[in-house]
């Protein structure tokens, strides 16, 4: 099955260099990466061209000026350049482990998303991670993970579930099946039909807006939190804005209420805009 893979960056050459890391590593090896750039210097651009040569990746740089938060804009354009029709969706700031690609493919349905969660890292142990324990994948170990400072917490503890476990806990109803735009994956007509992100979401809710939509379309969720993992890295978040996130939030609920599928800030108004991806 050949997939398409997206994710942001924005300014973070490192933590992209271990993004792309954990990609090459992958047991899957039909797929290509887009990578959605919302402006970043040189450095990133040359990041990415060392890492093409170092991994022999399809990896594709869709970049647009730095021009405030747009994520959701330059995703849409990475949509439209996708050349498969299955998505899968991280950030350019998480680790998948090496059976990422696999647990999304072994559970990817018509009519369905699928939506994962994140281990979320403190810095001290996002910096320890080297290629070699990617590589190895030992940085997925509870106990160097534990030896490298991440805390007990319940939220943490999904990542020592068996294969078998995990299935089980996937099913269970204990939490709602939210997109979550860091671990998650969908097919591209699906995401199309609904003319994906909303251009007018800042920080905050942008991804599980995206799947109310989903839902409102038809497009049923599924979890894979208990078996597709990534190791999201921790930094700085100056674009956080609890009064956006407020606005975001009274959003999506009013797109729930109202069951509204599409948006029009989104896809379409990027091809009304004369938007054409070179695939």
């Amino acid at each position: 099955m050949m997939l398409t893979v997206i994710f942001t960056t924005y300014n973070a050459p490192a933590w992209l260099e271990k993004t792309l890391w954990g990609f090459h590593f992958q047991r899957h090896r039909d797929f290509e990466i887009i990578i959605a750039d919302d402006g970043s210097t040189q450095e990133t651009a040359d990041t990415i061209q060392r890492m093409r040569e170092a991994t022999g990746m399809t990896i594709r740089h869709v970049w647009h000026e730095d021009n405030g938060f747009r994520k959701c804009e330059i995703l849409n354009k990475a949509i439209l350049h996708a050349r498969y029709d299955y998505l899968v969706f991280t950030d350019g700031d998480c680790i998948p482990r090496s059976d990422f690609l696999d647990q999304h493919i072994a559970r990817a349905r018509p009519g369905l998303f699928l939506t994962g969660s994140a281990i979320r890292l403190p810095m001290s142990t996002s910096e320890t991670i080297s290629i070699d324990d990617i590589q190895t994948g030992r940085c997925f170990k509870w106990d160097w993970l534990r030896e490298n400072g991440l805390p007990i917490t319940q939220r943490n503890l999904k990542i020592r579930v068996s294969p078998a476990w995990a299935r089980f806990l996937n099913r269970l109803p204990t939490a709602r099946a939210n997109f979550m735009g860091c671990n998650a994956s969908a097919w591209k007509q699906d995401v199309i039909a609904v003319n994906g992100f909303d251009h007018r979401f800042q920080w905050g809710g942008l991804d599980r807006e995206l799947g109310v939509r989903l839902k409102n379309n038809g497009i049923r969720a599924e979890r894979v939190r208990f078996s597709a993992h990534v190791l999201h890295l921790d930094h700085k978040r100056g674009y956080a804005d609890k009064s956006i996130a407020a606005t975001n939030r009274a959003r999506r609920r009013h797109n729930e209420k109202n069951n509204i599928a599409q948006t029009d800030f989104g896809i379409n108004l990027l091809l009304a805009q004369g938007y054409k991806p070179a695939n």
